[in-house]
């Protein structure tokens, strides 16, 4: 598969089989998140990998998720980024902060095709409660937690289902 077909084939996936992601496999995803630009190569996104289902039901038990899906996955991988690793001057008129967030949205987006690419589906999730993921993960105050990934072998149901997209036409000013 390449990297359009990866795009073409890319869905939100909210259904998975019972099935875990192999070590070699999640270390692709993660090398694809390292691989990706960031300002000033900054690079100031770190990741917790969650597939310890004692892990997932403490998140479960402080309601961690808003979607109950979300507990389902094989592989929970919770984003974060830390806006104090960017230098004080900046070239534009833009904070750390959303550095920060722009450079951890193209890491993921590397990760989410390369998950695609290698029969794994996949979904952002931003409903989400930062404070409790981060008491539970022990993650520090410095880093934010824009969102998670699921993770997944998809339910063939799931590989179905297309959503609509605009027209390049309308995407257009």
């Amino acid at each position: 598969m390449n990297v359009k077909e990866a795009i073409e084939h890319r869905r939100s996936v909210r259904e998975y089989q019972d099935k875990q992601i192999p070590e070699d496999i999640i270390n692709e995803l993660l090398d694809a998140a390292r691989k990706a630009p960031s300002a000033k190569n900054t690079q100031s996104h770190k990741y917790f990998v969650i597939k310890d289902k004692e892990i997932i039901a403490k998140l479960k038990e402080g309601e961690s998720f808003k979607q109950p899906f979300v507990y389902q996955a094989p592989l929970i991988i919770v984003c974060c980024a830390n806006p104090k690793d960017y230098p004080e001057s900046v070239d534009v008129d833009d904070t750390p902060e959303n550095y920060s967030l722009v450079d951890l949205s193209i890491a993921t987006s590397f990760m989410t095709l390369r998950a695609t690419e290698l029969g794994l589906g996949s979904v952002y999730i931003a409903w989400l409660y930062r404070d409790n993921i981060r008491k539970v993960l022990q993650i520090p105050d410095d880093y934010m937690i824009p969102y998670a990934l699921a993770i997944g072998y998809p339910n063939p149901d799931e590989e179905k289902r297309i959503r609509p997209r605009k027209e390049v036409s309308e995407i257009l000013f």
